[in-house]
């Protein structure tokens, strides 16, 4: 029997999970990685910990399986998008991680749509240049940490950093790259006219060579064999960018289809054989599947708001109680469901931690009086991030026609309420693939396609990836949200303006 390590480390959680070739999870495991969130924007996490928390999982999820660590033939890694991973010649990392909701390097971005640079780039990018991508970051460094330059000696992505450990060999996979700011999507080759024209043409060759998602891209250390029960040389593929893993572990494999994520980050994607004309918002980035470019609307406008919620207005209901955390989102669901879109009229704007809607950069209730309560507020909460969704759905819209349904995926999945909500607000079937833990399945697909096991992506996804259920919309609440939404646009577009003439 031949088995399939996946390792996924998101925003806030690292986790790693052992599939069969069927795609059938045998162990998983997981651990909390929370970021260190200063006053500025600052959202950065200790790299050292991170690996840690990386063998932790590793180890726990060997143990738990009680498979023959022989028998697992091959890892793959995702993780996080965005955001820095910087290695130093010292074998140390070089500064914090930087997570892809950091904001420092807004004024870097401001600064290059004003001076020219934004535009320049987007034309070899296909893809706006936003404050959390390596290129602005890497900047920010240069003109505020210069200590920090002359020690890098590889610039990671999330997962490259986590590979990079596993297997001491570097290595910059190119669908997490590609959303880099430092590719150019046109040749699919790192490109020295972009470092020059951001000012930081030095720290080309600190860019590791490019693979794919399917490559072979080294092997489990010694050290990394005792630290993990992991056989030393198993092998490592180059694994691929959270959002590719994710479509790939939904059969997102022919452009007919599309889906959305709903994790820190509203992911609203398809696939396409041409990339998309420039545009403000909408993304273009190579997809794990050769010849094929992703198509993405995304923001940090999604599941992760409700999470805040809890966490910050329903602590001592939650550490009060003595009911398990399934039961207190079993409650949390209860409440909402109870409430009817009718008779909750607060508008929630889930801009936490971004916008997707220039100028508000703020989250809101809007609507508030005297006669609401809890229920009302996580009720606009759902409702909200299911809006901030369909915001970006409709701008994918323009370049391609409605689908049969939306693929659904992320930590909303695990809610009936909020599941048919997404249905009843983008009026279209919902379907939710039977795995949980998409980000480690399809990692752990590219190790199956890298060992031979599947010649392909959509083969393999033909063998690991089935349909748990459908949901399909209640036309008779269509109306009522289609006027919620349309107030909701109008709310966030009047805010817009006002924070703009701050």
């Amino acid at each position: 029997m031949e088995y399939f390590l996946g390792i996924d480390n998101g925003g806030t959680v690292t986790k790693a999970a052992l599939y069969d070739r069927s795609g059938v999870e045998v162990a998983c495991m997981s651990v909390n990685t929370p970021l260190k969130i200063s006053s500025k924007g600052y959202q950065q996490r200790d790299m050292e910990e991170l690996w840690e928390a990386n063998l932790t999982v590793i180890r726990q999820t060997v143990d738990r399986s009680g498979v023959d660590p022989a028998d697992i033939r091959g890892v793959g890694c995702t993780g996080h998008g965005k955001g820095l991973y910087l290695w130093g010649k010292d074998d140390k990392p070089a500064y914090p991680g930087i997570a892809s909701t950091d904001r420092r390097a807004e004024q870097v971005i401001h600064k290059w749509k004003k001076n020219g640079v934004s535009e320049k780039a987007e034309k070899t990018i296909l893809q706006p240049l936003i404050a959390c991508q390596p290129a602005a970051l890497l900047r920010w460094v240069k003109e505020n940490e210069p200590d920090v330059v002359s020690n890098i000696k590889w610039i990671f992505e999330c997962k490259d950093y986590i590979r990079f450990r596993l297997t001491g060999q570097a290595a910059a996979e190119l669908t997490d790259y590609s959303g880099s700011g430092l590719l150019n999507l046109q040749t699919g080759n790192f490109d020295p006219g972009l470092m020059k024209l951001y000012g930081i043409e030095e720290l080309y060759e600190c860019l590791p060579p490019i693979c794919l998602s399917y490559d072979n891209c080294g092997a489990i250390s010694k050290e990394v064999s005792r630290l993990t029960g992991l056989w030393a040389g198993t092998p490592v593929c180059g694994g691929m960018f959270d959002i590719d893993a994710c479509a790939i572990a939904m059969d997102i494999s022919s452009p007919d289809k599309l889906c959305v994520i709903t994790g820190t980050w509203s992911i609203n994607e398809y696939i396409s054989r041409q990339p998309v004309e420039k545009d403000d918002t909408t993304r273009n980035s190579l997809f794990c599947i050769p010849g094929y470019y992703l198509i993405e609307e995304s923001s940090p406008t999604s599941a992760g708001n409700l999470d805040w919620f809890l966490k910050n207005c329903m602590k001592w209901e939650r550490a009060e109680s003595s009911i398990s955390d399934q039961s207190f989102y079993a409650r949390i669901d209860e409440l909402v469901r109870k409430l009817s879109p009718e008779d909750s009229d607060i508008i929630f704007l889930p801009f936490l931690y971004g916008s997707n809607v220039e100028g508000c950069s703020e989250a809101v209730f809007a609507g508030l009086n005297n006669s609401h309560g809890v229920r009302h507020m996580l009720r606009a909460i759902y409702e909200g991030v299911a809006f901030s969704h369909l915001y970006h759905i409709e701008k994918l819209l323009r370049f391609r026609s409605s689908p049969d349904a939306i693929r659904m995926a992320g930590g909303a999945v695990n809610s009936s309420v909020w599941v048919q909500m997404f249905a009843d607000v983008i009026g279209l079937p919902v379907e939710v693939v039977n795995w949980r833990e998409l980000g480690t399945l399809g990692s752990a697909m590219a190790a199956t396609v890298a060992s031979g096991i599947y010649a392909d992506y959509p083969t393999a996804a033909r063998h690991m990836v089935s349909i748990k259920e459908t949901v399909v919309p209640d036309r008779s609440r269509l109306s009522i949200y289609r006027k919620k939404y349309n107030r909701y646009k109008r709310i966030a577009e009047s805010l817009s303006k006002c924070f703009l003439e701050i």
